[in-house]
């Protein structure tokens, strides 16, 4: 099966439709600063996304500098070491993988190590590219977005939403970004660097910054179904 690259979209989107189709995920950043102040005006719309009675429950920590170096390094240090007993509070992955997701999780991932030139059994390299997760693809800024324990998981639903406003606000100012669930098995680790409550569970990290229009993993764009394959219209 063929692969789906495209060049990096750097322009700042001018609709929702062109924030939508030109959002994919990057793995490689530029170091171009991001200032507070544009990272404030993401989060801030972003928060119109709906939630259950307008419950709002999530929970966002914004990393830059130092803070972010010392959490990755943490989380690198038990990585790389093979530490254990880290695993996510929340189900990451089901059970058993069934079609036709197993085959487009498959997908993606041998198309982004072909486009590395990663090899299959290449133990090594598959460990070095997985570790860039957590230093955010070397974004200027990492997110940890929390819910509260105490919500349904109905309210999933709200902190998606959430996330996507992020992904889209931050392609109307030309950004993108990399939500990362790799994050959530090393929740002991976060909450030794950032002052997250006994309340909160950490759902998703996420890298954010300038894509570096040169690297080949950036073209990458993954397939979607055809919409028959996942709408019905009835009562046409």
């Amino acid at each position: 099966m063929s692969v789906h690259t495209e060049p990096v979209s750097s322009a700042p989107a001018t609709s929702v439709e062109e924030a939508i189709t030109t959002r994919h995920s990057m793995r490689a950043f530029l170091s171009d600063p991001i200032s507070k102040q544009e990272i404030t005006e993401i989060l801030e719309v972003s928060a119109r996304a709906p939630s259950g009675t307008n419950s709002q429950p999530w929970m966002t920590y914004v990393l830059a500098g130092e803070a972010k170096a010392a959490l990755s390094a943490g989380i690198l240090k038990d990585f790389d070491t093979g530490g254990a007993g880290h695993q996510a509070e929340i189900p990451i992955y089901p059970e058993e993988f069934v079609e036709p997701y197993l085959g487009r999780r498959r997908k993606v991932g041998w198309d982004l190590y072909g486009l590395l030139g990663i090899e299959k059994g290449d133990k090594d390299k598959m460990h070095a590219q997985h570790a860039k997760n957590f230093r955010f693809f070397d974004a200027p800024i990492g997110l940890i977005t929390t819910m509260h324990r105490g919500m349904p998981a109905s309210n999933i639903l709200d902190l998606g939403m959430y996330l996507e406003n992020i992904m889209l606000a931050a392609r109307a100012k030309g950004m993108h970004t990399c939500p990362q669930v790799a994050f959530t098995q090393y929740h002991k680790v976060i909450r030794e660097h950032l002052p997250i409550d006994d309340d909160e569970i950490v759902m998703c990290g996420m890298s954010l910054g300038y894509a570096d229009p040169d690297a080949v993993e950036n073209t990458l764009v993954t397939d979607r179904a055809p919409l028959e394959d996942h709408a019905q219209f009835l009562g046409f």
